[in-house]
């Protein structure tokens, strides 16, 4: 079989982008990519074809647009088992061929994932966290500063909600703005500097009914005396009618991305949390008119309406709901209820949607953890779930409020209950120096 032609168009801080260039790099495929923000002229190539968005992916001039796993295979010819092996094997020759000074960017750039290797299938962990966020890294960093031999697992280390978020600056102890990318990559080189591994794969089972846990990747079975289980969270499948026909022709999730698409035009962001707050900030500086769509009567958390409600080129509806995304080639129209539940159709150029319903990303655990009808796993005040020596905590489980701060004390909880449990300690010993 021939190689296909595959041209990736990408822009700087996308992380849909990245998500696309890991799979390709993961199944073996080599690409083009072609920098749609730094280069004038493949904007322009974007434009022409009506596109308003990255990542847009050609396969033998096939496009595919935003981060669809299922359609990248099909075009590529290559099932889920072979991307699996294809992944496991670019990762072990990637360990062989670092050269010894260079083992700190055999997988990732910043160092500090690695591929799975013989070592670690052989070893047995006092705690394995699956999930490398900031539950997770926390998780590490406690455990592994009290002498457990640990070891965090994640499959798309810099794809997770914290890592993609733009903007930190109420983490406390950082005084500075940083982005969720630059304050995870720090908890977790804190926990490496301890002494924790980091892996990169995906959990595709476990088995929890022994003493020892066993934990099944791609690459085989990894054994734990404790497991950590720091998962995210993941969209819901229900869509908006035309939203996924139209994603990357006026549908986007990302302004960072795509916000030059839209210079003087009218887009709409419809979300009421703050990551929708600070997108819209951002696409006012490019657009004429942008319409924020708050579903409900206010914004929630520490979202701020009082800078947008300041600008003269943004629109702010309350109990407005988005309805139907409408449009031929690209986003024409949307259909909207108001806030006396009649229907309303505006001309727009773009949607930008930062709606909520994120649900935990636990399928894979089956029956073997008790969860509630949504997915999220069952925890007790320290974190330990039904099964002696398995924790959940962060986005796993249910919370009134997500926030990385809540995650990562979660992460502390579960690692001293971890070292209890491994210990046989009467009760929890915490760390104070």
């Amino acid at each position: 079989m021939s190689k296909p032609e595959i041209i990736v168009y990408s822009s700087t801080g996308c992380p849909h982008c990245e998500k696309v260039k890991a799979a390709l790099k993961d199944w073996g495929f080599e690409y083009e990519e072609r920098n749609a923000s730094i280069h004038k002229e493949y904007f322009d190539q974007l434009r022409e074809r009506k596109i308003m968005g990255t990542p847009a992916t050609l396969i033998n001039d096939k496009l595919v647009l935003g981060f669809q796993e299922k359609k990248l295979k099909r075009l590529l010819g290559i099932t889920d088992e072979q991307a699996a092996a294809a992944a496991a094997q670019n990762a072990a020759k990637a360990k062989a061929d670092a050269a010894p000074e260079k083992e700190e960017t055999a997988a990732d750039s910043d160092g500090i994932f690695k591929p799975v290797t013989a070592d670690v299938l052989n070893e047995v962990y006092d705690l394995v966290t699956i999930g490398g966020g900031p539950a997770g890294a926390s998780a590490a960093v406690y455990a592994a500063r009290g002498k457990l031999k640990t070891l965090v697992i994640d499959k798309a280390p810099k794809a997770g909600t914290l890592a993609i978020t733009h903007k930190i600056a109420n983490y406390p102890g950082v005084r500075e703005e940083l982005t969720g990318l630059e304050l995870l990559t720090r908890m977790q080189a804190q926990a490496k500097d301890f002494g924790a591994e980091f892996v990169r794969s995906n959990v595709l089972s476990v088995d929890f009914t022994e003493e020892i846990k066993k934990i099944n990747i791609a690459e085989g079975t990894i054994q734990a005396k404790s497991v950590f289980i720091g998962v995210g969270a993941k969209a819901p499948s229900s869509k908006i009618t035309g939203e996924e026909e139209f994603t990357g022709r006026g549908v986007s999730y990302c302004s960072t991305c795509d916000a030059a698409f839209y210079q003087d035009r009218v887009v709409a962001v419809v979300g009421d949390n703050e990551e929708a707050i600070h997108e819209a900030e951002v696409l006012s500086k490019y657009c004429k008119t942008v319409k924020l769509l708050i579903p409900l009567a206010q914004v929630k958390g520490d979202a701020d309406l009082s800078v947008l409600e300041s600008k003269p080129n943004v629109e702010i509806y309350k109990r407005y709901r988005l309805k139907e995304i409408q449009g031929t080639d690209s986003v024409e129209k949307i259909v909207i209820l108001d806030d006396q539940k009649a229907q309303q159709t505006w001309d727009v150029d773009g949607v930008f949607l930062y709606l909520g319903g994120m649900m935990p990303g636990t399928d894979f655990l089956k029956d073997a953890v008790n969860r509630d009808d949504e997915g999220y796993i069952i925890v007790d005040d320290y974190l330990r779930t039904n099964v002696d020596g398995v924790f959940a905590g962060g986005d796993a489980r249910r919370t009134p409020i997500k926030q990385a701060v809540l995650s990562a004390a979660d992460g502390a909880i579960a690692a001293l209950s971890a070292e209890q449990h491994v210990n046989k300690r009467s009760k929890l010993r915490p760390q104070y120096s």
